[in-house]
């Protein structure tokens, strides 16, 4: 019996609105390993909008790959995690930083937050992280047959 997930139901679970958390290797440390929202669709790229001056954004620039992995915290437990290249990019406002808000915080809460950070992403622009899936994992402990 697999516990994994077919490519339908890996790239259905990354549709779902989870926190991820965003790895990368950093030389001398173990890797930087941070929460961050996501936006995911089937067949396509994991895409993260960070703060281009951030720790974040200079580890990727020097190791040009990261891994992320997305969990379902609660039973039956599920995670998906890719690795791949990194690229970052500039960021198209409405598409990633506007849709992403409204997916986390829905349109209302989102159009504050996104009011209350302007000035922040004035004064350091954001950037746009996009992760290429090469390797994947994946567990469904839905999967297993207790009992």
């Amino acid at each position: 019996m697999s516990l994994t997930m077919s490519k339908p139901e890996r790239e259905a679970f990354l549709q779902e609105t989870r926190v991820g958390i965003l790895s990368i290797g950093e030389e001398g440390r173990g890797p930087l390993a941070v929460p961050v929202w996501f936006a995911y669709s089937p067949g396509g790229v994991v895409r993260i909008v960070i703060s281009s001056e951030s720790r974040k954004a200079r580890l990727l620039r020097i190791a040009g790959r990261a891994s992320f992995c997305v969990q379902a915290d609660t039973p039956p437990y599920k995670y998906v995690s890719v690795e791949g290249p990194a690229r970052l990019a500039e960021p198209d406002f409405d598409r990633d930083e506007r849709q992403m808000a409204r997916r986390y915080l829905g349109a209302e809460a989102a159009e504050r937050y996104l009011a209350a950070t302007a000035a922040e992403r004035d004064a350091v622009p954001s950037v746009l992280v996009t992760i290429e899936p090469e390797h994947w994992l994946s567990v469904d402990y839905a999967k297993m047959r207790l009992g």
